[in-house]
């Protein structure tokens, strides 16, 4: 089924929510009668700007969106499944849906089967994050065993030998983000665990006053950091979950060339704000905003329930992108 668009224009939408800032802030006996006084009608028609024609781009934004249920099954380090959801291709111009990565290898949909195992695997020049999203399991690599259950996140080094098993009736699944390593690359030795609800949340690096109380920036993101360069990624720069709380939202905002960033949905359903276009984002669908200058993005939770993102990203050189916490592995 066809998703509904709403071609509104980037000055459209910061027009309304600039209406409803002035509404708080304007008594209603003042000034013109119009919306921006509270009262629920325009004075003309020049109260709404529409672009004069849509951008080409944003009638392919659904090319830079995937879910993983249209994509075919693969199998890796053996008996784990793996449904595509991004790939590489190309950051401005993928040719064909979800083929839009530029640094990373690729973001899947994992499930390994109930009181199932994975062979003895190695990551040669590659390394993964696995984000646990349902089931209950172990992984051992070298030394370590670790608990897995839902928001368990692991970051996996490459050469290091590994075994990911299900300990229950239900199926281990999870998020799978793979980078490369270069050439001249050295990775760590040990796994890295992190519990995402314990992880640091990062808190405003201003005075911005329209962050939401309680949120990291950005208005609305209340931002938990897993994994960073400290940790071990050699390609990524941040793997971060962002929260939305209810009736909530991202400050919209255009990427830089050379930024590649990605939101997969974890919890609940939102929407996803994209050029003039609205998309609504389930939990194992996701998607990168074409780093163009020019294309917006937000994430809208219109909902009563949080929604959580699983989010990674490469930035443009010279971004300060360094997460604020020391690494913990264990």
């Amino acid at each position: 089924m066809k998703r509904a668009a709403l071609p509104i224009s980037t000055f459209s939408l910061m027009f309304v929510l600039s209406a409803a800032t002035a509404q708080n802030s304007s008594s209603a006996g003042g000034g013109a009668q119009n919306a921006i006084n509270g009262i629920n009608s325009y004075p003309g028609p020049e109260f709404v700007r529409y672009e004069p024609e849509r951008e080409a781009l944003d009638r392919r934004i659904d090319l830079f969106l995937n879910d993983w249920q249209g994509s075919m099954p693969r199998h890796e380090h053996g008996s784990l499944v793996l449904r595509d959801i991004l790939t590489r291709g190309d950051n401005f111009a993928p040719s064909e849906k979800g083929a839009v990565l530029h640094y990373g290898n690729f973001l899947a949909y994992g499930r390994l089967s109930p009181w199932n195992s994975t062979l003895p695997s190695r990551l040669e020049r590659q390394q993964e994050v696995f984000y646990i999203l349902g089931g209950q399991g172990e992984i051992t690599a070298g030394s370590d065993t670790a608990a897995l259950r839902k928001d368990i996140a692991v970051f996996m080094p490459a050469n290091l030998e590994f075994v990911m098993r299900s300990t229950s009736a239900e199926p281990l699944v999870m998020y799978v983000i793979n980078e490369p390593t270069p050439a001249d690359f050295h990775p760590k030795t040990k796994m890295a665990v992190k519990d995402e609800s314990a992880g640091h949340q990062r808190t405003p690096a201003g005075g911005d006053p329209y962050v939401v109380p309680g949120a990291s920036g950005h208005w609305g993101h209340i931002v938990r950091e897993l994994f960073s360069p400290a940790d071990g990624l050699a390609t990524e720069q941040s793997v971060i979950t962002v929260t939305l709380n209810p009736l909530t939202m991202g400050e919209p905002h255009p990427h830089r060339p050379g930024q590649e960033e990605i939101w997969a949905a974890i919890d609940g359903d939102s929407l996803a704000f994209l050029g003039t276009e609205i998309r609504i984002q389930r939990p194992g669908m996701a998607y990168m905003l074409p780093p163009d200058a020019t294309t917006i993005h937000s994430n809208v939770n219109a909902s009563d329930r949080p929604a959580k993102f699983l989010y990674f990203a490469k930035f443009p050189d010279g971004d300060n992108w360094r997460h604020g916490a020391p690494a913990a592995t264990r």
